[in-house]
């Protein structure tokens, strides 16, 4: 049987690979990636939270939808601008992009 602890434990090990992910900044596609892993560990504990918590709660089940719902934006977007600056730059490394400083 499945309790809280076993979620929680899977969701610091997604949380922890995608600050791993977003650390390392060496590929923008892997900073998306890493981002899109911690959300998806954030989700993960309201899923859990609102399961096994005695009061039932809704919000805890709906609040990831709104979650995903955002994040799809946010990698819609993020992936068209790496897009535009794949085609002037022709790389996706972050070290190499200075285009947005002042």
């Amino acid at each position: 049987m499945l309790t809280l602890n076993h979620f929680l434990a899977l969701s610091l090990v997604l949380f922890g690979i995608g600050v791993a992910g977003v650390l390392s900044r060496r590929n923008a596609i892997i900073v998306l990636m890493g981002i899109e892993l911690m959300l998806n560990a954030a989700n993960i504990n309201f899923v859990a939270f609102a399961r096994f918590l005695p009061a039932p709660n809704l919000i805890g089940q709906i609040f990831p939808i709104f979650v995903i719902t955002v994040a799809a934006g946010e990698v819609a977007v993020g992936l068209a601008i790496l897009i535009a600056l794949y085609r002037n730059r022709d790389s996706v490394k972050l070290d190499e992009f200075n285009i947005l400083r002042g």
